[in-house]
C-alpha cells in the first residue's frame, strides 16, 4: 500500500480523537462545577448550623431572603416541567412523547432541590413535618403549599415509575392527578403572596394565575436546555419538530406574560395609591427588573418570532439566558414585596423611618443556593445514566 492510502484513516482517527477529547473536557468541566457547588452547599450548611439565621442577611423588616426566591425558582421549574411532560403521556400529543420521561424526572429533581434549599430557611424542618400532620393549619396558605407539594412529589415519582415500565394507562392516571395537584400547589404558592393584605404591591388575585403562566414558560426553557445537552446541539428531525412546536407555544405564553406584567404595572401606578404606586415606580427603576424583562421575555420572544422557532440552537442559548431571567423574576418577586417598610416597623425611637428596605444576600445564602443548583444538576446527571429517559416504542 502507498502512504496516501493511510491518510483517510489518519484523518478519521484525528477527528474521533478530537471529539473524544472535547467530550472528556466537557465532562470534567461539568463534574468540577457540580463538585464546586456541592462543596459550597456543605460549607453554607455548616455555617448555618453554627450560627443559625444570623448567618443570613434577613431582618425583621426583610424576613424573606434569597433562599425563599431560590425555593420558588425550583418549584416553579418543577411545575413547568410537569406541564411539559404531561403534553405527551397525559394529553396524548404524540410529538411530545419523546420528552415525557425526561421532563417528569426533571420535575422530581427540581422540587427535591427546592426542598433541600428551603429546609435551611425553615429552621426546624423535622418539627414542621411532624406538626404539619398532627396539627394542620387549614386556614394557612403555607400549610396547604407544603402539603400539596408533598402529594405532588409522590404522584410524580409514581408516574415516573410507570413511565419507565411502559405502563402508560397507569402513568396517565397518576400523571393527570399529579398535574392537577401540582397546579393547585403552585397557584396556592401564588396565593401566599396574594393574601398579604399588609403588602399592597402583592395583594390580589394576580399571582395565583401568574405563577401558573410563568411555570409553563420556565418548563419550556428547561426543555430546550435538556434537549440541547441530550443531543449536544445536533438535533434530530423529530427533536426539531418537538422544539419548534414548543417554541410557538412559548411565543404565545410570553406574549400573554408581557400583557400581564404591563397591566400589573399600570394598575399599580394608576391613582397613586400609597405603598403601591411608589413601590411600582421604584421597581421600574431597578436593573434586576429589566434583566427579568429582557432575558425572560423580550429576547426569547424576538428570537422565536424571527424564524418561527426553526433554529433550536439559537433558542437553546436564548433559553439559557431565559432561565437567568426567570431567576431574577423569582428574586424580584420576594424582594420587591418587602421594599416598603410596614407602618408598625417604621417607628423607631430617635430614628428617622427608612424610605426603602435594602437587602443583599449573605455569602451563606449564596452558597446554599448554588449548592441547591449543584444538587439538581447531580441528580439529573445520575438519572440520565441510571434510567432510559428517551422515548421507547
Amino acid at each position: 500500500m502507498k502512504i496516501r492510502d493511510y491518510i483517510p484513516m489518519r484523518e478519521d482517527f484525528s477527528i474521533k480523537s478530537l471529539l473524544s477529547f472535547e467530550k472528556t473536557a466537557v465532562n470534567i468541566l461539568l463534574a468540577a462545577v457540580i463538585l464546586g457547588f456541592l462543596a459550597l452547599f456543605v460549607v453554607g450548611v455548616a455555617i448555618y448550623l453554627q450560627h443559625g439565621h444570623h448567618a443570613y442577611n434577613v431582618t425583621r423588616e426583610h424576613p424573606w431572603g434569597l433562599l425563599i426566591g431560590v425555593y420558588i425558582f425550583f418549584v416553579v421549574s418543577s411545575t413547568g416541567l410537569c406541564i411539559v411532560g404531561s403534553l405527551g403521556d397525559v394529553f396524548g400529543f404524540k410529538d411530545y412523547m419523546m420528552i415525557s420521561k425526561r421532563a417528569i424526572f426533571g420535575s422530581i429533581v427540581t422540587i427535591v432541590a427546592g426542598f433541600a434549599v428551603i429546609a435551611f430557611e425553615i429552621g426546624h424542618p423535622v418539627t414542621m413535618l411532624i406538626y404539619n400532620v398532627v396539627s394542620p393549619g387549614l386556614t394557612s396558605a403555607i400549610w396547604w403549599m407544603g402539603t400539596l407539594y408533598g402529594l405532588y412529589l409522590t404522584f410524580m415519582i409514581v408516574e415516573f415509575y410507570f413511565l419507565l415500565n411502559n405502563k402508560m394507562k397507569k402513568a396517565r392516571i397518576f400523571g393527570l392527578t399529579g398535574l392537577l395537584v401540582g397546579l393547585a400547589a403552585h397557584s396556592n404558592l401564588g396565593g401566599v403572596f396574594g393574601f398579604l393584605n399588609a403588602r399592597q404591591i402583592s395583594n390580589g388575585v394576580y399571582y395565583p394565575t401568574y405563577f401558573i403562566l410563568t411555570a409553563f414558560i420556565t418548563g419550556i426553557f428547561i426543555a430546550f436546555i435538556m434537549f440541547g445537552f441530550r443531543y449536544k446541539l445536533n438535533f434530530p428531525e423529530n427533536a426539531k419538530k418537538l422544539l419548534m412546536g414548543l417554541a410557538k407555544i412559548q411565543a404565545l405564553l410570553i406574549s400573554i406574560l408581557i400583557f400581564f406584567v404591563t397591566w400589573k404595572m399600570l394598575t399599580d401606578i394608576y391613582g397613586g395609591m400609597p405603598n403601591r404606586a411608589e413601590v411600582a415606580i421604584h421597581i421600574l427603576g431597578s436593573w434586576t427588573f429589566w434583566a427579568e424583562v429582557f432575558l425572560a421575555m423580550l429576547i426569547p420572544l424576538f428570537l422565536i418570532i424571527k424564524d418561527m422557532g426553526r433554529n433550536p440552537i439559537v433558542l437553546f442559548w436564548a433559553s439559557m439566558g431565559g432561565m437567568i431571567g426567570i431567576f431574577f423574576m423569582r428574586y424580584n418577586l420576594v424582594h420587591d414585596t418587602q421594599l416598603k417598610p410596614l407602618q408598625m416597623l417604621k417607628l423607631k425611637e430617635y430614628q428617622l423611618a427608612p424610605q426603602w428596605i435594602e437587602y443583599f444576600p449573605s455569602s451563606t445564602e449564596i452558597m446554599i443556593s448554588l449548592g441547591g443548583l449543584g444538587l439538581c444538576m447531580l441528580l439529573y446527571y445520575i438519572g440520565t445514566k441510571a434510567f432510559n429517559l428517551d422515548e421507547t416504542h
